[in-house]
């Protein structure tokens, strides 16, 4: 190294600490930590405080200014009402169908792509192509497709000799909340198999190697070695689909609207039913809050499997 050179290099690693201290000492850097803070409190924790708020009145839609505080009549109605505790059934049947379903076909499908075949790449991007449609296509698609009269599930099902092949599935209160399921796994279960395919790609080809020289099957390879690996990413991807079964709108909305006599009538079609058709803000907002509490006990029971899967996996 020349005397230049040399020169050089000490006057860069001279002038590098002093950057650093400017950045570290700089005025603005405290406010660039609790710009989220305040992002989150502006735009996520003052909409919800509103609506707490608005959720103890009864306020029409008419006349949003006009405030009447009633305390917690608008619960103890919800709570009183044997159609709301229906809502709640099918609520919860709707989330837990979509997360076992989703995830459980997700895996399947994850599998099967992990695993060598010609064409594996394209078959990975044409999976994904469920998920990134509109739902307001796909719920237009599978109304036509469940069409009593020209539809290709029932015709499907007339060629195998069933009866049923008749039926309009959306207007049946058996089938209605069959068919939104099918069309919501249909569309969400792309995700679960990404997901879970990028979970795959961490597990260990070595521990695979070592289970099978000692005699395991598949099965316990896949119990013993795989399921270790994706369980946390699993856990999560039911966390999501939970939130976003419970929150889901669109698909339902433009579906079925809620009917038939209630049989897809799920919490966020309540809300958006008392909103807008009953014009009843503070019921409204009242199931809001049901719903964001419902939310809340599945992130805390979450975080509590997580923290207990941890400290069994560090007890090992």
């Amino acid at each position: 190294m020349t005397p230049d050179q040399a020169a050089t290099r000490d006057i860069a690693l001279a002038k590098q600490p002093a950057r650093t201290a400017r950045l570290e000492g700089s005025r603005w850097t405290p406010y660039l930590f609790v710009a989220p803070v305040l992002y989150l409190l502006v735009f996520q924790g003052y909409p919800l405080l509103q609506e707490l708020v608005l959720s103890f009145t009864s306020t029409s839609l008419l006349s949003p200014a006009e405030h009447t505080f009633v305390g917690g009549q608008n619960y103890a109605d919800l709570v009183g009402t044997t159609d709301f505790h229906h809502v709640l059934l099918i609520t919860a049947i709707y989330t837990v169908a979509c997360v076992v379903l989703s995830i459980g076909l997700g895996l399947v499908a994850a599998l099967l792509l992990n695993a060598p075949f010609a064409g594996r790449g394209v078959a990975r991007a044409m999976v994904t192509i469920p998920w990134a449609a509109p739902p307001v296509a796909v719920a237009l698609i599978f109304t036509w497709m469940l069409n009593a009269q020209y539809g290709i599930f029932n015709r499907a099902l007339r060629a195998l000799g069933f009866a049923a092949g008749a039926e309009n599935w959306l207007d049946n209160p058996s089938l209605a909340l069959p068919a939104i399921l099918i069309t919501t796994i249909w569309q969400i279960f792309p995700f679960a198999s990404v997901v879970i395919l990028a979970a795959l790609q961490g597990v260990s080809q070595e521990q695979r190697e070592a289970a099978v020289i000692d005699g395991a099957d598949r099965l316990s390879v896949f119990r013993a070695v795989v399921w270790p690996t994706i369980q946390p990413s699993v856990m999560l991807l039911a966390l999501f689909i939970t939130i976003w079964s419970l929150r889901r709108f669109d698909l339902i909305w433009l579906m079925t609207q809620g009917g038939p006599i209630g049989a897809t009538n799920t919490l966020v079609i309540e809300l958006y039913r008392r909103a807008f058709v009953y014009r009843d803000l503070g019921q409204a907002a009242a199931v809001g809050m049901v719903g964001l509490s419902i939310a809340i006990l599945v992130t805390m029971v979450y975080f509590r499997l997580t923290l207990r899967a941890e400290r069994t996996k560090g007890q090992r």
